[in-house]
């Protein structure tokens, strides 16, 4: 009996090992060959069946462990499988400008990130794309902490609220308007403080008790530009994100401005691009004060006025008509003021009650009558940003991307097809892929599998790009001792290092990320004193 009751218990733990034993061998060989299928561009079904095919005997359950590695292999990026139509120039060919470029345009649509549409519009590729989505997250979750609650309105408005506010009246040559079959008036709406006002004005009566309310939406806006150029910077249609406020009183309001105006200067840091907050007029969209947030570059439109004596930073059209002969600081009177040009990439203004009075908007207060809301709006171009700070920060022939929105953190470039350290070092990039997938997500790593093309081809191709991180497996690679990957990160000089010294750089990429996501606002008496500092450095 105890004879048998051993046996049985040898036999039950010889059981348990050898299934161990099964499975970690079937994981080691799915792993393996599943990439080294992968990195070979052959589909699911294909290397579902090789696996079928060569693990017959194994006996636990295959489906679920292949299903697992090659999940990972299916959320990988690809080089082959991106659609990026590169505008290719035959060789010798002349080619005519018919509008001057900006940098940040010129590369985009010869990269095959954006395509011109018709005039003044753009089709965004899925590599830009990605750019974008990465933008707009960061957008909202700025707007998220500052309390916003998202929302989405229609894109016409009826022209008939516009009338009610008086801006129908105004200069409105740069607004799309349509009729419907009834041949009632709507504008393709540039913003929507007419829509949002109106949407409160005329739901259930709101208490004070609900405000402050912040809402926010990210969608298209459209305005006929006299003159569109310079790619996503002025074009026809456009990205924005726009944020209405509304407040039981003014003093509320200014400190909800506050709230959202630190949110912005968050956003800013997050993106690492020099900017500026100045002083600006309000213009059509009315109130008692307004901020601009600008990059500086050679091709704004906007000139920028700074007084190196009391700091005031200001656009020059809050001077009207003396602006450009202006030579003294409307704040101190000193001589001692420069002259910038800036990108406007974002705008907030105070508004008061000019739209939720006439639009009847009101909300209940303590003793249950109604009372006109005080709003604010704040709009941020997400296109727009994306463009300038391309603007500010590439080359004339390589994209620099800010951190947070590069398309991807990493791209990892394996040995040409047929070259004699192809298969030494195979093994070495399969490792890497998973490797770096475990550091920074198979999401942000782009593998560049295209062997038929020699490295320098795709390494000129990352460059372009402007990839934070471009990693190279070539021959060096192969080398018995000490074999060497080349690092190659974005505008800096090429490294030639070992696999763990390469993977601890992009632990470290990761890891600054992560701590630009964690940044808290600066307390309000740092803020005081980098608001004081010079344009073009401001911030």
């Amino acid at each position: 009996m105890l004879q048998n009751s051993h046996n049985k218990q040898n036999t039950g733990a010889a059981n348990i090992m050898s299934t161990i034993w099964r499975q970690t061998v079937t994981l080691a060989i799915v792993q393996h060959i599943s990439i080294y299928l992968r990195c070979n561009r052959y589909s699911s079904t294909a290397v579902l069946h090789t696996l079928t095919l060569l693990l017959p005997a194994i006996n636990c359950n295959f489906y679920y462990l292949f299903n697992k590695f090659f999940k990972c292999a299916q959320n990988m990026n690809k080089a082959s499988r991106l659609f990026w139509p590169v505008l290719i120039t035959p060789k010798n060919a002349v080619v005519k400008q018919t509008e001057q470029l900006s940098r940040s345009q010129k590369l985009l649509m010869e990269l095959g990130l954006i395509k011109s549409g018709s005039n003044g519009t753009y089709q965004i590729m899925p590599i830009a794309q990605r750019v974008v989505d990465k933008c707009i997250s960061l957008v909202q979750r700025n707007m998220q902490e500052a309390g916003g609650q998202k929302i989405s309105l229609p894109v016409l408005t009826p022209a008939q609220l516009w009338k009610k506010t008086g801006r129908l009246e105004g200069d409105i040559s740069e607004f799309y308007m349509v009729r419907d079959r009834s041949g009632k008036q709507f504008l393709m709406s540039p913003t929507h403080e007419e829509a949002v006002t109106a949407m409160l004005a005329t739901a259930a009566p709101i208490s004070y008790r609900q405000l402050p309310l912040r809402l926010y939406q990210i969608g298209p806006k459209f305005r006929d530009e006299l003159k569109s150029r310079f790619g996503l910077m002025r074009a026809k249609e456009f990205l924005m994100k726009d944020m209405y406020t509304f407040d039981v009183s003014k003093e509320a309001a200014e400190c909800t401005y506050a709230t959202v105006s630190d949110a912005y200067e968050r956003f800013f840091r997050q993106l690492e691009v020099p900017f500026v907050k100045v002083e600006a007029a309000t213009g059509i969209m009315g109130g008692s004060l307004s901020h601009e947030y600008h990059y500086i570059s050679p091709v704004g439109e906007d000139t920028l006025l700074n007084c190196s004596a009391c700091g005031y930073a200001g656009n020059a059209e809050v001077l009207g008509s003396d602006a450009e002969t202006a030579s003294t600081c409307p704040s101190c009177q000193s001589t001692q003021l420069s002259r910038v040009r800036g990108v406007e990439v974002a705008h907030t203004f105070l508004l008061g009650d000019k739209y939720s009075k006439p639009l009847g908007a009101t909300f209940l207060n303590k003793s249950g009558k109604p009372e006109t809301l005080q709003m604010g709006c704040y709009g941020v171009g997400i296109t727009r940003v994306i463009a300038a700070a391309l603007e500010v920060l590439s080359t004339e022939q390589e994209l620099r991307w800010p951190k947070l929105l590069a398309p991807y953190d990493v791209c990892l470039i394996g040995p040409k097809q047929g070259s004699k350290e192809q298969a030494p070092v195979e093994r070495l990039e399969n490792e890497l892929l998973q490797q770096l997938t475990q550091i920074c997500g198979a999401e942000q790593l782009l593998h560049d599998e295209r062997k038929e093309l020699t490295i320098g081809k795709r390494l000129l191709d990352a460059k372009r790009l402007g990839h934070p991180l471009t990693i190279v497996v070539g021959a060096k690679a192969a080398q018995q001792e000490a074999p060497q990957l080349e690092l190659h990160a974005s505008g800096a000089e090429k490294m030639e290092l070992s696999a763990a010294e390469v993977l601890r750089v992009v632990a470290t990429h990761v890891q600054h990320k992560q701590q630009l996501l964690q940044q808290q606002q600066m307390p309000s008496h740092e803020q005081d004193t980098s608001e004081s500092q010079a344009v073009g450095h401001v911030h």
